[in-house]
């Protein structure tokens, strides 16, 4: 690991859509560097440009104007093909829903990147048996989802992210499914993983979830708002609460 290494890169970067004859900014040039090893929440209301945002970076959705680099290689004018190796390469998703395969089991579901992989695909069982592992998974290996609580679906998903040694691990809401325990759990477990080297970008709207992060990123009307340690940012927060207090008495 090279010492603030930039992994992701955004320069003026747009995201424009047309709905009708009506143009929608979901992000208005947006500037962003993201090094590796951080810890960072990304955060914003509805219709802030938080999951336009998170598409943009995890190569799900292009960019209308601006560059977008990860790895140092410009990912704005890449083929399709050429993005889908991105994301199944250098980019690990972990959604809200788990998107696990029903019928499969969970080193099955753990494989499935590999299949896909230019490399790896012969030696994809006993990697996704030590990544199982890793997650604390080792006894339910042949489980299949529906034979697992919510936690486990969740570490089965992180497993599977993480099976490629993604440049960075992207969470979409991770906590969302789960009961207050079972989160505190999840989000331990992206603790230990942070502290093992691993980048991480978490996309949530919840406070709590946040305050894990070391960078909060706040988004409004498709713009970064705020861009703070996560100690100084919840500092803010709690200043603006007491003064709303005083306020409102």
């Amino acid at each position: 690991m090279q010492p603030d290494r930039v992994v992701i890169r955004l320069e003026s970067v747009t995201r424009v859509y047309k709905v009708g004859v009506e143009r929608i900014h979901a992000l208005d040039g947006v500037d962003l560097e993201l090094r590796e090893n951080e810890y960072v929440a990304i955060m914003g209301p509805t219709g802030s440009g938080k999951s336009t945002l998170m598409n943009v970076l995890g190569c799900l959705d292009r960019v209308s104007s601006g560059c977008y680099e990860l790895d140092g290689e410009n990912t704005t004018g890449m083929s399709d093909a050429a993005l889908a190796r991105v994301r199944n390469e250098r980019i690990g998703f972990v959604f809200q829903s788990f998107e696990l395969l029903s019928r499969s089991s969970a080193l099955r579901n753990v494989e499935m990147p590999l299949i896909y992989s230019r490399d790896g695909w012969w030696s994809r069982r006993k990697r996704a048996t030590q990544m199982l592992r890793r997650v604390g998974l080792s006894d339910r290996i042949k489980h299949r989802p529906n034979q697992l609580s919510g936690g486990e679906k969740q570490r089965v998903a992180i497993a599977r992210a993480l099976i490629c040694h993604p440049s960075i691990l992207l969470a979409d809401e991770p906590t969302g499914n789960l009961d207050s325990k079972t989160s505190e759990d999840i989000l331990a477990l992206f603790d230990q993983l942070h502290a093992e080297g691993q980048t991480i970008i978490l996309v949530t709207h919840e406070e709590s979830v946040a305050r894990h992060a070391k960078r909060i990123i706040r988004m409004k009307d498709g713009c970064i708002n705020s861009d703070l340690p996560a100690a100084v940012d919840q500092a803010r927060r709690g200043d603006l609460i007491a003064e709303l207090g005083k306020v409102t008495k």
